[in-house]
């Protein structure tokens, strides 16, 4: 199942990063028209996951997650052939849109899944999911910068766009079998929570986890052009790429069993504080050790804050309303992104360059933290579910 996260986040999304600065170079385009193209993924996303649960509803989860993590990937290899800038923002915006389909979906598939289990293990179960989003990272480490250093600056963007789509393929190889795996939910649940999930007591975590897509983002689309200006060579950025994408799989393992007892907002509000300092800390030196500090904060956290927040719906509503809950947050999430990267180009546009943009995103995170802290459980008390006992 965690190749969702692999192809709709790992590949689709964070893997621009990599691609960026090649395809900046062959278009000429100025560093807010770069953040444009990713908020194109992000709204794309934040559309996708307001319509995953009913979707879901309709055509049953498990075709739903499956359909839609071909068309990322269908769309990714699109990428590939595109003739301009217009074409190429289109089809980041669909894969966003099938991207946030899957993701959502699929997280509503793994929390079935540990439905009857204890908090610990189901947390463990989606940090395992939603570090897939970190094996995709790997994958892009391992491919785009090797195939971008042999093959020239014309070709090299198309040619990682469409390595990354057949990537995505393969993957479906062993999404189908997992999700055969899973007892499928009622359709009358799903339906229920797309209108039946109350708002409620979870605006601090709603408003939280919108600012924290605005902040994260920013540093997951700047940082590796962050990193040329200042002159790292390919191979540390190599490096720092894959050590980030490293630790953020193994992030679940790190953190499950502490969140499962963690109350409220509480992990959340850590998490993003681990996150915020690995934004910090090449913005203080971009020596080689503070670069991978930074890719192992950053990798502790940034997926890990995701499996955060879906413990906290997980152990207040009861299972028919988690899906409509986790789209609900993701939109939010969503709308967080799609502002992030045009603020942050416009911002690294001035006298400063990158490094301003990611200081905004550093303050952002900080807003985030202090937000998710004010979260409380049993807020939704409505459709509240019996926690499990440990």
């Amino acid at each position: 199942m965690a190749v969702g996260p692999a192809v709709a986040l790992g590949l689709a999304r964070f893997a621009y990063a990599l691609i960026l600065p090649t395809m900046r170079q062959h278009f000429g385009w100025s560093l807010t028209t770069a953040g444009v193209m990713n908020t194109a993924n992000a709204v794309g996303y934040m559309i996708g996951a307001a319509g995953a649960a009913r979707i879901a509803g309709r055509v049953g989860s498990r075709r739903t997650f499956l359909v839609s993590l071909t068309v990322t990937a269908a769309a990714l290899l699109v990428t590939a052939v595109s003739s301009g800038t217009a074409w190429i923002a289109l089809f980041r915006l669909v894969s966003g849109l099938a991207g946030g389909i899957a993701f959502v979906v699929g997280g509503g598939l793994v929390a079935q899944a540990g439905a009857h289990d204890a908090p610990g293990r189901a947390a463990l179960l989606l940090g395992i999911y939603f570090g897939g989003a970190g094996f995709g990272i790997v994958v892009s480490a391992l491919t785009v910068p090797a195939l971008l250093a042999v093959v020239g600056r014309a070709i090299g963007w198309r040619l990682a766009w469409g390595v990354l789509g057949g990537i995505g393929m393969l993957g479906l190889a062993g999404a189908i079998p997992a999700t055969r795996l899973i007892d499928r939910p009622g359709g009358a649940g799903v339906r229920r929570s797309q209108d039946g999930w109350l708002l409620g007591g979870f605006w601090p975590m709603l408003v939280s986890y919108g600012l924290y897509g605005a902040g994260y983002i920013v540093y997951m689309t700047f940082i590796i052009a962050y990193f040329q200006q200042r002159g790292i060579g390919p191979q540390d950025i190599t490096l720092f790429w894959t050590l980030l994408g490293l630790v953020a799989m193994l992030s679940g393992f790190v953190w499950s069993r502490l969140l499962g007892r963690i109350p409220g907002g509480f992990g959340a509000a850590g998490l993003v504080v681990l996150v915020l300092s690995g934004v910090l800390l090449p913005l203080w030196s971009t020596a080689l050790a503070p670069i991978l500090g930074s890719a192992v904060l950053f990798g502790l956290g940034f997926l890990a804050v995701v499996t955060a927040i879906t413990v906290v719906v997980r152990r207040n509503l009861a299972p028919e309303y988690w899906t409509g809950a986790l789209a609900g947050l993701t939109v939010a999430f969503g709308l967080g992104q799609s502002a992030g990267p045009t603020l942050a180009g416009y911002v690294s546009s001035g006298p400063d360059g990158v490094r301003s943009g990611l200081l905004v995103s550093a303050g952002i995170l900080a807003a985030s933290a202090m937000l998710a802290v004010l979260q409380r459980d049993d807020a939704a008390s409505p459709v509240r579910r019996v926690p499990s006992v440990e």
